[in-house]
């Protein structure tokens, strides 16, 4: 008996298979660089130095970037949203953000809220996920330093209106850090003709690299705003016992992910290559086909926007008699279907979109690898399983 193909429908989580250049790249660094970034002048040094610069370099290309200075390389998308609130924010600010956020800004705010009166309020968002930009517009006080927002939910893929809510934010002199976990590679991004003074995302989910690899965007005139979370090591003005101001040494203490960085630099080249535009078509083709396969299931609710237009590739479903938990595992174990189940780190939305009750949701979330018969076997999957249950 042949073993049943897995199908990975995870891939807001982590993209899963990288192309295949990704492997290629790390494999080669293990077995035939070894070094680390910036700490030698023998020539396997400096090959890796122009390896990891011209991952710099791809990325505020792919980014839109107008130097590659603006890009520090982190460790995920954590890392640097951490990198930007930690670093701008100080005793009697005031920051807004919303109901669609992840836990990686929720958390931080909650810290700097506990540990020393972090004032912040939060957005409310509809029942798709959305929030509303004029929101935002009234919520800014005379102490208000910071407003974040996630470009795309992770739980609803709920494109948001960050141009328009970054627009307010200039206008107020109001510093603006968007969320790009869910929209880098898969939505096209010019930072540069965008109201956005900071932008974090990671590297290992539409960028396709590998784990542990993560990349903030800092407008150059705004990086003496942001004090370094860390301080030590960077391979410069070694002389100097006070951390150094350039960019991007000011924010890359410590040796660096090399293996993960050049596997990221092989990754950056393929969505490059490939094109994000052409990356996004596969994508809303293979989202249409979930929304349209699964929004007539009996006893599940399709929370989020209705066009492929205004979500990126992530479908939730909502049961209304089974826990989620159990429909992921009952999809893995009898179909060989991999899918998130739960509030997935974004616990505010869920109230948001009346979820919060069920659990959370059932999350499918294809990526550039993901096939047509794919998601045809996944809707039949999800067809038979609701069936079973509601009969």
């Amino acid at each position: 008996m042949s073993k049943r193909p897995l199908i990975y429908l995870d891939n807001a989580a982590t993209s899963f298979p990288k192309p295949d250049s990704v492997y290629a790249a790390m494999d080669h660094y293990h077995r035939n660089i070894g070094a680390p970034v910036g700490r030698g002048a023998y020539r396997k040094s400096i090959e890796l130095q122009t390896s990891i610069d011209q991952c710099r370099k791809l990325a505020a290309r792919l980014l839109g970037a107008a130097r590659p200075e603006e890009i520090a390389f982190t460790f995920n998308g954590t890392d640097s949203l951490n990198t930007i609130i930690h670093g701008v924010l100080q005793p009697g600010d005031h920051v807004i953000t919303s109901d669609v956020e992840h836990n990686s800004v929720l958390r931080p705010l909650q810290t700097l809220k506990d540990h020393w009166g972090l004032e912040t309020t939060v957005i409310p968002a509809d029942q798709t996920g959305l929030v509303e930009p004029t929101a935002f517009r009234d919520a800014i006080r005379k102490n208000t330093r910071l407003i974040i927002l996630n470009h795309a939910s992770n739980v609803t893929g709920t494109i948001q209106p960050v141009n328009e809510v970054g627009e307010i934010a200039r206008q107020a002199k109001v510093l603006f850090l968007v969320d790009a976990a869910q929209t880098a590679g898969h939505l096209p991004l010019d930072v540069s003709n965008m109201p956005v003074d900071f932008l974090a995302c990671p590297g290992h989910k539409g960028l396709l690299g590998p784990l542990g690899t993560g990349l903030v965007y800092l407008r150059a005139e705004l990086a003496d705003q942001v004090e370094s979370l860390r301080q030590g090591g960077t391979g410069s003005q070694s002389e100097e016992e006070t951390q150094p101001d350039s960019m991007p040494e000011k924010f890359e203490s410590g040796n660096h992910n090399a293996p993960g960085l050049i596997g990221l630099r092989a990754s950056l080249e393929y969505v490059l290559e490939q094109g994000v535009s052409s990356l996004r078509q596969h994508e809303q083709q293979l989202t249409a086909q979930l929304l349209e396969g699964l929004q007539q299931l009996p006893g599940f609710q399709l929370p989020g926007p209705p066009a492929v237009e205004n979500r990126v590739g992530v479908v939730s479903l909502v049961s209304e008699s089974v826990e989620p938990q159990v429909l992921a595992s009952i999809l893995d174990e009898n179909f060989g279907i991999q899918v998130r189940a739960g509030l997935h780190c974004a616990p505010r939305i869920h109230t948001c979109i009346g979820s919060k009750e069920a659990g959370g949701t059932l999350r499918f979330s294809p990526g550039p690898f993901s096939t047509v018969e794919q998601i045809d076997t996944t809707v039949v999957a999800m067809q038979e399983l609701a069936h079973s249950f509601s009969g």
